[in-house]
C-alpha cells in the first residue's frame, strides 16, 4: 500500500516536472535549466534504487519481521517522498511564475494590440493647421445664413398650407388628426453642409375620438421588447373610456328623458372600428408604421391635388419608400427638397416616435424614439456658455463634409451624420467651454476623430441624452429616458460583423484621405478668395 502511494507521488511529480518547456523563457536562464536537468537525473536514479530495495525486502524478509521493518522503512519512505514532492512542486511553481512574468513583460496582450492597431490612425493623421482649416471651412463648407432663412421660410410656409389642405380632405371622425409641423435636424441646428439644402419636418398625429395611444417602452420593467429593438417602443390604440375616461353616454343607457350635453340626441354612435381602420397591424391593437406611411402618402397626394392650382411649380415624391420625402421643382429648374415625417408624440413631452417605411419588410409595430427637439435645445443651451465664434459647429461641419465625400467613394457604411453629432454632444458635455475657442479648431477636430475611433473600436457609442447624467435637468428630458440605462447606438455593428468591418475600413480611409482632400479644396481658393458662385456650394 505504502509503495503504491509512493509510486503515485513520484509519477505526479515527474508529470509536473516534464511539462513542455515554455518557449518564452529567456535565454539567459539556460544555466538554471541545466541544473534542473541534473537534479532530475539524480532523482530518477534514486527512485530506481529505492524501488529495487523495496522489491528485495518484499521477497526476502519473513512476514512477521517484514511488518515491523516495513513500518520503519515506510516512515522513512513517506518522509522522503513527501519532501521530494514538495521540492518538485516548489520548483515547478517558481518556473511557471517566472515564465508567465517574462511573457507579460515581453509581449502586450491581444486587447492592447487591437487597440494599438485601431487607435493609432487618428493620432497619426496629419491635419492642416488652424488657418488652413478655417479657410477650408469658410470657403468650401459654410453656407450663408440668408440661404438658411430663405429655405426654411419657404418650406415651413408651404408645409403649413399643405397640412391645412390635408386636414380638409380627411374625415375628422375616422382619420388621424394632424397637428402643426416642427423643424428638426441640421437645418435647424445650423450645421447643414449639403446642397441642395434639406429641411426635416416632423408632423405629430393623434387618433380620432374616442381613441388614444398607450406606450410600451423598451426601458420599462416587464416589457417584451426584443434586444435588437432597444430605443424603440410599441404604440397601442385603445378607447379612452377603457381607462375610466371619456363620455358616459357611450357605455351606459341614459334613458329617453336624459340627454348628453356633449353629444346630440341624433348623433348615432359609430360602429366599432377595426384595427385596420385605425392603422394597426393585422389582428393586433398596435400601430403599424407601414400602414401609417401609406395613409400619409395618400393624404399628401389628395392635399396637393386640392391646392396645386395656387402654385407655379411641381411637387413630386423623391422616394416611394419615404412618402414624406418631397421635391419642389420650379420652371426655372431650381429644386427644393424637404422631408415631412409623421410622428407620434410621447405623452405630453417633446419626445416623438418616428415612423419609417420599407416596402420589402413585414409590418413592424416597433417605433424608434426621437429626442431631436431636446437635442436642438441642448445645443442652444451649451452654445450660450461657449466663447464668441466657437468652433464646435465648424468641427461638426468639417467631419460631416469628409464623411459625405468618403461615402460617395466607398458607399454608405454604419456611420451616419447622427453619430457624428452625438460625438460632438459628448465632447461639449465633457470639455470646458473655453476649449471651444476658434483657435482650437484643429485640436477639437482631432478630438472628434479620436472619440469616434475609440467608439468604433469598443463598438459603443451611447446616446447623448438617454441615461446620461451629465445632461442638465433644465433640458427637461422625460424622467423615463433620463433614468434609463445608456443606449448604445452602435449595437447594429455588434450584431452585423460585415457592416462593422466596412464601417471601420471606411472611417480609416476617411482619416487617411482627410489631409489630401482638405489641401486639394483649399488650393483652389488662394488667400481665401472664392468666386461668388462657389461661396456656399459644396
Amino acid at each position: 500500500m505504502q509503495g503504491g502511494i509512493f509510486r503515485v507521488c513520484v509519477v505526479v511529480a515527474a508529470a509536473l516536472f516534464f511539462q513542455k518547456e515554455n518557449t518564452t523563457l529567456p535565454e539567459q536562464e539556460d544555466d538554471i535549466i541545466l541544473q534542473m536537468k541534473d537534479h532530475e537525473e539524480k532523482l530518477q536514479s534514486e527512485m530506481i534504487r529505492l524501488e529495487q530495495e523495496v522489491s528485495k525486502q518484499d521477497l526476502e524478509v519473513p512476514k512477521a519481521v517484514e511488518e515491523e521493518e516495513e513500518e520503519e522503512d515506510n516512515q522513512g519512505l513517506d518522509l522522503w517522498s513527501t519532501l521530494s514532492l514538495i521540492i518538485f512542486l516548489m520548483i515547478e511553481i517558481w518556473r511557471q511564475d517566472f515564465q508567465d512574468g517574462s511573457a507579460q513583460d515581453s509581449a502586450p496582450n491581444s486587447e492592447e494590440e487591437d487597440y494599438l492597431v485601431i487607435g493609432n490612425i487618428s493620432q497619426k493623421t496629419t491635419l492642416p493647421d488652424k488657418v488652413v482649416l478655417a479657410s477650408f471651412h469658410d470657403n468650401c463648407i459654410r453656407i450663408s445664413g440668408n440661404d438658411f432663412w430663405r429655405m426654411r421660410e419657404f418650406v415651413e410656409g408651404f408645409a403649413d398650407d399643405l397640412l391645412e389642405a390635408l386636414r380638409s380632405v380627411c374625415n375628422r371622425d375616422a382619420d388621424m388628426e394632424v397637428e402643426d409641423c416642427i423643424g428638426v435636424g441640421s437645418m435647424y441646428e445650423n450645421w447643414r453642409v449639403n446642397k441642395p439644402l434639406l429641411c426635416d419636418l416632423i408632423v405629430p398625429f393623434a387618433p380620432p375620438e374616442p381613441y388614444c395611444f398607450q406606450f410600451q417602452l423598451w426601458c420599462c420593467s416587464g416589457n417584451d421588447v426584443p434586444p435588437d429593438r432597444q430605443g424603440c417602443g410599441r404604440i397601442k390604440v385603445v378607447k379612452a373610456n377603457e381607462d375610466g375616461s371619456g363620455c358616459l353616454c357611450g357605455k351606459s343607457n341614459l334613458g329617453e328623458d336624459m340627454l348628453c350635453l356633449l353629444h346630440s340626441k341624433n348623433e348615432t354612435p359609430r360602429a366599432t372600428d377595426t384595427t385596420e381602420d385605425l392603422l394597426c397591424s393585422k389582428n393586433t391593437p398596435y400601430l403599424a408604421k407601414d400602414q401609417v406611411m401609406k395613409w400619409f402618402q395618400i393624404s399628401i397626394t389628395k392635399a396637393w391635388n386640392r391646392i396645386s392650382h395656387k402654385y407655379d411649380f411641381e411637387l413630386t415624391f423623391r422616394n416611394l419608400d419615404s412618402p414624406g420625402a418631397l421635391k419642389v421643382k420650379f420652371r426655372s429648374g431650381k429644386v427644393i427638397i424637404f422631408n415631412i415625417t409623421p410622428v407620434v408624440q410621447f405623452e405630453d413631452t417633446d419626445a416623438y416616435f418616428v415612423s419609417s417605411f420599407n416596402s420589402s419588410s413585414p409590418p413592424d409595430v416597433y417605433w424608434s424614439l426621437s429626442l431631436a427637439v431636446y437635442e436642438k435645445n441642448l445645443l442652444k443651451s451649451l452654445a450660450k456658455k461657449l466663447p464668441d465664434n466657437p468652433c464646435h459647429l465648424s468641427c461638426l461641419q468639417i467631419v460631416s463634409f469628409l464623411h459625405r465625400k468618403q461615402s460617395s467613394l466607398t458607399g454608405k457604411s454604419g456611420l451616419t451624420n447622427y453619430h457624428l453629432k452625438t460625438a460632438l454632444l459628448h465632447l461639449l458635455l465633457s470639455k470646458a467651454p473655453s476649449e471651444w475657442h476658434p483657435e482650437h479648431l484643429e485640436k477639437r477636430l482631432r478630438d472628434i476623430f479620436q472619440f469616434l475611433e475609440k467608439s468604433l473600436q469598443e463598438k459603443k457609442l451611447y446616446h447623448a441624452l438617454i441615461g446620461n447624467k451629465q445632461v442638465s435637468k433644465d433640458i427637461l428630458i422625460p424622467a423615463q429616458f433620463q433614468a434609463s440605462e445608456p443606449l448604445n447606438l452602435f449595437r447594429p455593428l455588434v450584431l452585423q460583423g460585415e457592416l462593422y468591418a466596412k464601417t471601420v475600413e471606411s472611417f480609416h480611409e476617411m482619416l487617411r484621405n482627410a489631409p489630401v482632400l482638405i489641401q486639394e479644396y483649399t488650393t483652389h481658393f488662394p488667400n481665401g478668395l472664392v468666386p461668388a458662385s462657389s461661396n456656399t456650394r459644396v
